[in-house]
Formats: structure tokens, C-alpha cells, sequence
């Protein structure tokens, strides 16, 4: 093959969606021609093969759901159920693919690395450090304004600089500008109406990666609603449902596929703004303000510089990398300085948050010494499946009451958010004056409901709670907040209510899906219940 029809192969799976599917599908098969499996092998096309294996593992798990719900024959469900995993691996290979070219081509780039002094420093001493670069900043008038974290705002700086200068199209100052809701609304349309060709833009393109994840949670709404309605009717007339089942799948898939896209915008986004802020004249001022801010950082703190330069020298004497600037010793260094600094000395590391730990004493058990003799305790468990929004949850309580359900869910934080709510509003109306206190094993769902009781506003939850189903449910929680408290409890640690809880919502999931015949599931729950049994004993210590 020549390499003029190599080229020209390469542009057109690029242009081509369809074409790059079926050319990505038959190589997984095994029956890619040679000069189609040349092409695949083009770096130009790592990130588009990603984007159309995502839409082809969204559509291979529809065909196996929807061969499931109207009762296929075994050979052909089998043989469904093994594309669909071929499928999922070949998405995989192909993603660590693309990371691995992404990192070469990273690799690959030259740029300056900042003397071993300024870099232990901007780790070992993030907030000093980034305080003498702030004022270093304000002095010189750059950026415009105190920015919150000028070691992460220095590349939107440059980048913004670069770009500075052409007005905005409307349709993308409307994307940029609109709530998130309204965002969101806007990625379903792009994907089930039109392609929307203003969010690749750079003004838009980050937003677009970091909503896209809720638009496709919609899709497995979609799905998730459909599946439901297809299992509530009999299989004579189910052909209907499962039709609406297969368009919410097509719908899924291209969401997925745009998701994907999104990602790799942003990524090649990220990447240019790197390079624009360590290339080049930016690269040369950014440069010149560390090494500023490192002057004045000495001055302010000169013990922290006395250990810095003291450890640094030592480390040069030995290290092997030395003529290389030590370019990847700073961390190991930061956290030798790190693990020196007096008790009590709250550094952030690397500019991340510090870690909230969980005390010693409540490793295993949430402590429930200070709750009153009346108070009822539960624990609430979630499930949470992969092909669809469908979610089981369940809970246990000590004084015997259980209960279990099923709803739709964008997470699994989302979905035990439901567990814990659902549970709680029951036992509200079993114990009518008492108080009621909820424990489960996901610090995510704990954290959100006691922010939304707290502030008495449900609306403090939406950020994990995407769905009206656990919106209305929040509504009704929030006004008995002076009745409610949520804490957290260690999961899977041999707790008889917490596996109780975890076993009901595993089979709320199982019978909404249709995995579980009725009557399967009504033994089941009795074992269930038995294995609970009578001896659990209060939990007015420890849960």
C-alpha cells in the first residue's frame, strides 16, 4: 500500500465515523484487511478509536439487555453476551493506547525544570510559598487580580494572554455562560437532536468534559425507565417496550461517544495550555516570577529555606539523576520535610486539601454513647448496577423493622442517598416522637445528606443528586431535619445490620432488574431476614 493511500485512508476513518467503527470492529474480529489495520495503527486516530468503542460497548450491552428481556435463544444470548465482551476489552486496549501515546508525545516535549530548590520548596511549603509568588505577582500587575492558587492559575494566565483578543462567537458565549442545568440540556440535545459544533471550542471545551458525565447519566435514566416498563408487562407484549428500550440504548451510546470526545478536547486543551506556559516568552516570565517568589519565600521563612537548601545539598552528593537537575526527587524530598515539621503544622501538600482522617477509636463502629435511650437506630445500604440508572437499596434497624426498594440513581452516592432517606422517613412514621439516626458506610452520602439537614436546603444536595426521585425525597427529609441525623459506619466489617442492609439492596436491585423471579426473591428475603435473626442486640453503644 502506498503511503498516499495510507493518508488518505487515515482522513477518512477521521471523517468518517461509521467507517472508523466497522474498520475498529473488524479488526477486534479478526477480519481487518491489512492496509485497513495499517491505518488503525496512525497516532492521528488513538483518541477517535476510543470515542468509537465507547459507543459500540454502550450499543453491545443494549443487544444483550434487550436479548435478556424478551427471552433469546441460549446460543444467541451466548454469543451476544461474548461480543459485548470483546467489545469492553477492546475499548480498554484501546484506551491504554491513547495514554500511553499521550505520555510519549508528553515526554517527548522539551521544557525547562525549575531548580530542585524552588521545586522542594512549592511542595514542602505550598501555602508560604504560594503567598510570596502572590505578592510577587501583585507587585509586577500579573495575573489581573489576587488569583485564589497562582501556581494553578499561572497556565490560564498564559493561555489566556495567548488567546486574548477575538470576540467570542454568540453561540459559544451562550454556552458559557448559561447555568449548568441549562449546559446540560443543551449536551442532550447535541447528542439526541444535532451535533452541537461550538462545544470543541476552547472557551467551552472544559465545561463541556466536566458536564458531560451528568448528560449521560440522563441516558441511563432513559435506559434505566424503559428497562422498567419493558419488565412490568408480560413478554407478549413487551415488543413495544423494548423498542423504547433499544432507542434509549442508540441515545446512551452517542452520549457516551460525545462524553469521550469531550474528554480528549479537554485533554489536548490542557496540553496546550501546558506547552503555552512552558515554552516561550510565558514560560520565561512565569520563570522569572518563581524565582522571585523564591527570594522572598527565603526571606520570610528562613528555617523552612535552611532545611530546604541543607536537605537539597545532601541529596545532590548521591543522587544519580543529579546532571539531570534531579527531576523527579522534589516529592521525596517534600515529604522528608514534611514528616519533620512540628506537630500541629497543617502544611498542603502539593496544593491538595489535607486528608480528613478517621479517629482511631471510631476505625470500626460510629459511637452512639451520646444518642438518648429513645432513639432509633438503622443502617441503610445501596446497589448500584452497571448497564442502566436502576438502583436497589435497603435497611436494617435495631429495633427489628426492615425495608427495601428500588429507584433510579446517577452514582452510587446519589443511590445511598436514596437508601438513607427512604429508611429514615419510615422509621419517622413508624416513631412518631423519637429521634432517628441513619448509619451507612459511604462517607459521600453521609456528608451530603448532614450538609442538606444541616442548612435545612435540599437544593445543598444536587450536586451529587441529579434525579427528581431523590430530590423529592431530600424535600421531605430536610423538614424533619431536627429529628434526623446521619453518621457514618464502616462497611462490610461483620455487622449484622449492615450486611442485612446490604443484602436487601443487592436483591431490590436483582428483582427490579428482572434477574430474580418473584417467587425466588420472597425466599430470598426470608433468608435474608433469618439469617438476621433475633440476637443482633441493641446498639445503644456501638453500631
Amino acid at each position: 500500500m502506498t503511503i498516499t493511500e495510507h493518508t488518505e485512508l487515515v482522513r477518512r476513518f477521521a471523517d468518517d465515523f461509521t467507517a472508523l467503527q466497522e474498520a475498529v470492529l473488524a479488526r477486534m474480529n479478526g477480519i481487518c484487511a491489512p492496509e485497513t489495520a495499517a491505518a488503525l495503527e496512525h497516532a492521528s486516530l488513538a483518541g477517535p478509536i476510543t470515542v468509537a468503542l465507547a459507543h459500540a460497548d454502550v450499543l453491545a450491552r443494549g443487544a444483550v439487555r434487550r436479548a435478556e428481556l424478551s427471552v433469546q435463544p441460549p446460543e444467541r444470548l451466548r454469543r451476544l453476551r461474548a461480543h459485548a465482551r470483546r467489545v469492553r476489552r477492546a475499548r480498554s486496549q484501546a484506551e491504554t493506547v491513547y495514554k500511553e501515546q499521550r505520555a510519549r508525545r508528553l515526554t517527548g516535549r522539551s521544557r525547562t525544570v525549575d531548580t530542585l530548590e524552588l521545586r522542594v520548596a512549592r511542595t514542602a511549603f505550598a501555602a508560604a510559598f504560594d503567598e510570596a509568588l502572590r505578592q510577587e505577582l501583585r507587585d509586577r500587575g500579573l495575573p489581573d487580580g489576587t488569583p485564589q492558587a497562582p501556581e494553578r492559575d499561572l497556565a490560564q494566565w498564559a493561555w489566556d494572554r495567548k488567546a486574548a483578543g477575538g470576540e467570542l462567537p454568540a453561540p459559544v458565549r451562550e454556552l458559557r455562560d448559561c447555568d449548568d442545568d441549562a449546559f446540560v440540556q443543551a449536551l442532550l440535545r447535541d447528542a439526541r437532536e444535532e451535533e452541537n459544533p461550538y462545544l470543541p471550542h476552547d472557551a467551552v471545551a472544559e465545561r463541556w468534559s466536566r458536564h458531560a458525565r451528568a448528560a449521560l447519566a440522563w441516558g441511563r435514566y432513559a435506559i434505566g425507565r424503559a428497562e422498567r416498563d419493558a419488565l412490568a408487562c408480560s413478554l407478549s407484549a413487551r415488543r413495544t417496550r423494548l423498542d423504547a428500550l433499544d432507542d434509549a440504548y442508540q441515545d446512551t451510546a452517542v452520549l457516551a461517544a460525545r462524553s469521550r470526545k469531550a474528554l480528549l478536547r479537554a485533554t489536548d486543551l490542557h496540553d496546550r495550555m501546558r506547552d503555552c506556559a512552558t515554552t516561550g516568552p510565558f514560560a520565561e516570565l512565569i520563570a522569572q516570577c518563581r524565582a522571585a517568589a523564591l527570594a522572598r519565600f527565603a526571606d520570610a521563612e528562613p528555617e523552612a529555606w535552611h532545611g530546604v537548601r541543607e536537605l537539597t545539598v545532601r541529596h545532590r552528593a548521591d543522587c544519580p539523576d543529579q546532571a539531570d537537575g534531579c527531576p523527579h526527587c522534589h516529592r521525596t524530598l517534600a515529604t522528608v520535610l514534611a514528616d519533620a515539621l512540628p506537630a500541629g503544622t497543617d502544611e498542603d501538600v502539593d496544593g491538595e486539601h489535607p486528608t480528613v482522617a478517621v479517629p482511631v477509636d471510631e476505625d470500626r463502629y460510629a459511637l452512639l454513647a451520646d444518642l438518648p435511650d429513645t432513639a432509633v437506630v438503622a443502617v441503610a445500604d445501596a446497589a448500584v448496577g452497571d448497564e442502566s440508572a436502576l438502583c436497589g437499596y435497603g435497611w436494617a434497624a435495631e429495633d427489628g423493622t426492615t425495608g427495601h426498594g428500588d429507584s433510579l440513581a446517577s452514582s452510587s452516592g446519589e443511590a445511598e442517598v436514596i437508601g438513607i432517606c427512604a429508611a429514615a422517613l419510615s422509621l419517622l412514621e413508624c416513631h412518631e416522637d423519637a429521634p432517628v439516626v441513619l448509619l451507612c458506610d459511604s462517607i459521600e452520602a453521609v456528608g451530603v445528606v448532614d450538609t442538606a439537614l444541616r442548612s435545612a436546603d435540599p437544593a445543598a444536595a444536587h450536586r451529587t443528586l441529579l434525579f427528581p426521585e431523590s430530590r423529592q425525597l431530600m424535600d421531605r427529609l430536610v423538614r424533619h431535619r431536627h429529628r434526623v441525623q446521619v453518621r457514618w459506619l464502616k462497611g462490610h466489617v461483620g455487622h449484622d445490620l449492615n450486611e442485612t442492609a446490604d443484602a436487601f439492596a443487592r436483591l431490590a436491585l436483582r428483582r427490579v432488574t428482572g434477574r430474580i423471579l418473584p417467587s425466588t426473591a420472597r425466599k430470598e428475603e426470608a433468608r435474608i431476614l433469618r439469617s438476621l435473626g433475633s440476637d443482633a442486640g441493641p446498639l445503644s453503644v456501638a453500631a
